[in-house]
């Protein structure tokens, strides 16, 4: 392929009203969800697309002390320049140049995510093939279309609502229900608790990564206790117990017997593969948004191959994102299960009761039409690529706004 015409669109989705989610020890307030649109174009008039932005729970940004916008100016810029009149006859060709663009190590990453599975998709679409059936060839696997998913929700609420929350995501047929806790050890103990009880055949996952961002009410003894816990409560994972660099943490942890779940937060692919090395995880979550794509993703599949560890994608964002993510898992051998984050007013969930967690009306307008998502399970078409089209309205729409998405307010 001869690439002739590679954007960046920086978007924002505005919550709004701003919400105050009140923790243990302060209060998070969320003001908008920030996604890069990346659309490749060749030479031919094949379009791919995908998006970029940070999400890591680690709520940095990728680009310290910059922004979502000034990451589409990277891509308009020194991405474009790397790639616009070039060819490309391997996808991994174009990661090559992009290094050679000499960004720095988060921003090449970025860039290069965003690009491989920009690129996956025109070749899908040259091919008329979805890009599950490209990946099935690599992999030398079977692809499969029907992927369970398990409910990405909960954020700081009382024991009971996390409850009710639950009851919805299991009657949707989900799963799993995952969660955030953080609203203080004793809530927190009770909260699993109170799900474990209630929940008969959805998994309970905690994402508890708010857990080492409180130094005080949670040290290290009370997360040890909390997942020790939570793993005779019957939890299916406890999702960054600690700093996502802090590998002694996650071996001492991994010692309870607890199992463990990590990596969205690895700056690189070879970071994946490094964290799964450490044997204190059990489910490594690359993400092809986060992790050079298809292509770098591939490493962190391989290495789990008949290990005691699972690949279940990190996916928190967009519908476009679902898609990309969805089908690494519909190819990827040994891998089966997807994360689904929901957000209010899902319009591919039917459910009197909205279990969503907060406003993103971008995730869902991003694309044409919805997923194919019915009693817990995304099932993805024969379609060329990835299999939707993006509404290019959306950059009118959706204009970006300066600032941080999320901030953390802590108590004096």
């Amino acid at each position: 392929m001869e690439i002739s015409d590679v954007r960046g669109y920086a978007l924002s989705s505005p919550i709004d009203p701003a919400q105050d989610r009140p923790f243990c020890g302060g209060t998070r307030r969320l003001h908008k969800r920030d996604v890069v649109l990346v659309v490749v174009e060749t030479k031919d008039g094949v379009r791919g697309v995908s998006t970029a932005g940070a999400s890591s729970s680690a709520m940095r940004e990728y680009f310290e002390g910059d922004s979502q916008g000034t990451f589409a100016d990277v891509v308009n810029g020194d991405v474009a320049d790397a790639l616009e009149g070039e060819r490309i006859d391997r996808i991994a060709d174009a990661h090559d140049r992009i290094a050679d663009a000499g960004l720095p190590g988060r921003l090449r990453t970025e860039a290069v995510s965003a690009i491989d599975v920009a690129l996956y998709d025109i070749r899908g679409r040259e091919l008329g093939a979805p890009v599950y059936e490209l990946l099935a060839d690599e992999y030398g696997s079977d692809p499969t279309t029907e992927i369970p998913l398990y409910a990405s929700a909960g954020m700081y609420m009382e024991p009971e609502g996390y409850v009710e929350q639950a009851a919805t995501i299991e009657d949707l047929g989900f799963v799993g229900y995952k969660y955030r806790p953080g609203i203080g050890p004793d809530g927190d103990r009770r909260t699993v608790e109170l799900l474990a009880e209630t929940l008969d055949e959805a998994e309970v996952m905690l994402d508890v990564h708010t857990w080492w961002k409180i130094r005080d009410a949670y040290d290290e003894d009370t997360v040890r206790e909390l997942v020790e816990h939570a793993a005779e409560c019957g939890a299916y994972w406890i999702e960054e117990p600690v700093a996502p660099d802090d590998y002694d943490g996650y071996r001492s942890l991994a010692e309870t017997g607890a199992p463990l779940a990590g990596g969205e937060s690895e700056e690189s692919a070879a970071g994946l593969v490094e964290l799964g090395r450490t044997g204190a995880v059990e489910y490594l979550q690359g993400d092809v948004r986060h992790h050079e794509g298809y292509t770098g993703c591939r490493e962190a599949v391989e290495f789990c191959r008949g290990r005691d560890v699972e690949f279940v994608p990190h996916n928190f964002g967009t519908w476009l994102g679902l898609a990309a993510n969805a089908h690494l898992v519909a190819a990827a051998p040994e891998v089966g299960l997807l994360e689904y984050p929901v957000f209010e007013n899902d319009p591919a969930l039917d459910s009197e009761s909205d279990p969503g967690m907060y406003q993103f009306d971008l995730a869902f307008d991003i694309i044409e039409g919805e997923p194919a998502v019915e009693n817990g399970v995304l099932t993805l078409s024969d379609d060329p690529g990835l299999g939707v089209e993006v509404d290019l309205d959306i950059v009118e729409r959706y204009p970006f706004v300066e600032g941080p998405w999320t901030e953390f307010h802590y108590d004096d």
